[in-house]
């Protein structure tokens, strides 16, 4: 066996692949889970929380601190009925989003936090998240999203004009106090394929240059009447497009932010992106995402950085899987679930992973984000599809591993890891070598601030390489 052992850097993929875990339509769902479900950890996973301090019932969810109120849309109520964000100025840091931001980011995966904001807030606040924030390295900021829309509070407090300054102010303030922190600005872009202008574009220009990344939301189908009514057909609570007419729309919408912004092009991605079933049913749900992905492989421009599925596991049919009533902490995986899973292990959303020079131990590793760290490579010979393939461990490390395509794991507390599963959806068919790639994210999830590159950057030293058992038949042969 040839275990010889060099470095290797994860970079951007072609397209990211990020996912939404959690909003008013579903609970969080742990990262554990949803890397056992999908075979390999997302680029960033999307945080849907709100923030109105100003309230006299915030922090309690609006669900909650409403209950007596009566509600026939999901955004009639005073403030959004997201997950309360409980950081902030005279805020806690135990919360938990602060626990899902560090279990998104020791599986390797930048997070994504969506919040929508009271925008008279003063800059007290805006200081104390940026506080918050400062810990978890590169984290992308949607600040007031849908912001062209009317359906949430932020744009019921204030003009549109006033939420677009909010939105430059605050991301001035913001990363001026956390550098670490990327805003995006996500308004409806173009929505009618014969306009030249972006929705509201008057308002809204100058956020454009202000923002780090540019965003549009863009639902091929969706029932925006979930879950007050059922769509039925002739009803005016839903709308289906086309993934041809999305993506049209989509790309012109970037076009559009590079015109305002000079020619000078900034990230561009898709913060939500999904055909609701409830209009589609399952199947069409699947023709149209895979659709939609068809065009963005076969398109000689390079545009789209990144597409965040709404969501893994959701009440409605906007998700890879669907609550099960009677056991809400049960996910009813949907058949678009296979199709999520086949397209994000194609070359146009997988993560670029180059081999480096060869290493002798002990090693340093650098973790900087999900498109820049550092890791090992190590090579492995198969003499076939093995029985038995597992690594055992003696140090605390924590760690994300690679194997034939699918990802696993090791948390510091874990001594073994049974890479069998990366064998059983693709069998090896002979003699192979395979490389195991390992690298080390933050165990708690958080970068050590006191050292000089801390906000962007996280070490861990490798001591020794885990012990790896690969056995090409069973232990004992059958005596039939």
């Amino acid at each position: 066996m040839d275990n010889s052992v060099f470095r290797i850097h994860l970079g951007a993929a072609r397209c990211a692949a990020d996912l939404t875990d959690g909003s008013e339509r579903g609970e969080y769902v742990s990262q554990d889970y949803i890397l056992h479900m999908l075979g390999r950890p997302m680029r960033s996973v999307n945080l849907m929380y709100c923030y109105y301090p100003l309230d006299e019932t915030f922090p309690v969810r609006a669900r909650y601190a409403f209950a007596d109120k009566e509600v026939s849309f999901q955004w009639d109520y005073p403030y959004d009925d997201y997950f309360p964000y409980t950081g902030g100025l005279n805020g806690s840091r135990e919360g938990e989003v602060f626990r899902q931001m560090a279990d998104i980011r020791r599986h390797g995966q930048d997070v994504t936090l969506t919040l929508t904001c009271d925008p008279n807030v003063t800059d007290d606040h805006l200081i104390a998240i940026a506080e918050d924030l400062k810990p978890y390295g590169r984290v992308l900021l949607r600040l007031n999203h849908e912001a062209t829309g009317n359906w949430f509070s932020f744009n019921k407090r204030a003009s549109y004009a006033d939420v677009a300054k909010f939105f430059v102010h605050a991301s001035e303030v913001i990363r001026a106090h956390a550098p670490n922190v990327q805003t995006i600005i996500c308004i409806g872009g173009i929505e009618d394929l014969n306009a030249k202008e972006m929705v509201r574009e008057a308002e809204f220009t100058c956020t454009v240059p202000a923002a780090d990344i540019w965003s549009v939301d863009k639902y091929m189908a969706l029932h925006w009447g979930w879950p007050y009514d059922i769509a039925e057909k002739g009803g005016n609570s839903h709308s289906r497009g086309s993934y041809k007419e999305t993506y049209e729309m989509t790309k012109r919408s970037f076009r559009r932010f590079t015109e305002l912004n000079g020619g000078v092009t900034k990230p561009m991605v898709m913060s939500e992106f999904n055909a609701d079933g409830d209009v589609t049913g399952p199947y069409d749900q699947c023709e149209m995402v895979d659709g939609f992905f068809r065009l963005l492989k076969d398109d000689p421009e390079t545009w789209l950085t990144g597409i965040n599925f709404y969501q893994f596991r959701d009440r409605g049919r906007l998700g890879l899987e669907i609550e099960d009533p009677a056991c809400p902490d049960t996910g009813v995986a949907q058949p678009v679930m296979q199709t999520f899973k086949s397209w994000i292990q194609d070359s146009l959303f997988l993560p670029e992973i180059t081999e480096q020079d060869a290493v002798t131990l002990p090693v340093r590793l650098r973790w900087g984000n999900a498109e820049d760290a550092e890791g090992l490579g190590i090579r492995l010979h198969f003499d076939g599809n093995p029985h038995f393939c597992e690594l055992n461990f003696k140090d605390s490390g924590n760690y994300m591993i690679a194997l034939n395509g699918r990802w696993f794991y090791k948390s510091p507390e874990t001594k073994f890891v049974d890479l069998m599963p990366a064998f059983f959806e693709k069998p090896l068919e002979g003699s192979c070598d395979l490389t195991l790639k390992l690298f080390a994210p933050p165990a708690d999830g958080k970068n050590d601030l006191s050292i000089a590159d801390g906000l962007q950057n996280c070490y861990t030293e490798i001591t020794e390489l885990p012990e790896i058992r690969i056995a090409c038949e069973p232990i004992e042969q059958s005596r039939d």
